[in-house]
C-alpha cells in the first residue's frame, strides 16, 4: 500500500469526508497546507454535500486531477481539454472497479439523502459502507495516472 493511500485511510478513519481524505493525502506534493485542501475539498463529501451525487472519493480524485493537469489560462481551450480528457478517463477507470461513480448508487441506496446531517462514525458504520475501499480506490488510480504522485 502506498504511503499517501495509507494516509487517506487514516484521515478517513479519522472522520473525515471521503474527498478530505483523497485530496489531503496529497496536498504536501503541491505545497497546499493541509488546512486549506481539507477546507477546498470538505463540500464534497457523502456525494457532494450529502446529496449522494458524484462520490466524494472521486471528487477528491478530480482535485488531485485538477492540480496536476488543469488550465490556468482562461482561454486555454487545449490544455481544459487535455484535463477533461483526463477526468473522464479517470472516472472511467472508477467506473471499471465500482460499477459508477454515484454515491447513491455505490451506496446502495434508493433515494437522496433527506438530511444533510452526517452519519455518526462507529465501527458498524465503517463495516457498512464500502467508502473505504472508494478512497483506495481513487488513491490507487491516481497513482495509476500519476506515478510521480506516489510514495
Amino acid at each position: 500500500m502506498s504511503g499517501r493511500k495509507e494516509k487517506a485511510r487514516q484521515l478517513f478513519l479519522e472522520g473525515f469526508n471521503c474527498s478530505q481524505s483523497v485530496a489531503a493525502a496529497y496536498a504536501d506534493a503541491f505545497g497546499i497546507d493541509p488546512e486549506t485542501i481539507l477546507r477546498l475539498s470538505a463540500s464534497f463529501g457523502a456525494g457532494i454535500g450529502r446529496m449522494r451525487k458524484t462520490c466524494g472519493a472521486v471528487s477528491g480524485m478530480f482535485i488531485i486531477a485538477g492540480l496536476e493537469t488543469g488550465s490556468v489560462i482562461g482561454n486555454d481551450r487545449e490544455g481544459k481539454q487535455h484535463n477533461y480528457e483526463v477526468v473522464r478517463s479517470m472516472a472511467d477507470r472508477f467506473r471499471e472497479k465500482n460499477g459508477s461513480i454515484t454515491c447513491q448508487t455505490l451506496l446502495g441506496l434508493r433515494q437522496a439523502e433527506k438530511s444533510a446531517a452526517p452519519s455518526k462514525r462507529t465501527d458498524q458504520y465503517y463495516k457498512s459502507r464500502p467508502c473505504l475501499r472508494m478512497v483506495e480506490d481513487a488513491c490507487d488510480i491516481i497513482e495509476e495516472f500519476f506515478p510521480e504522485l506516489a510514495l
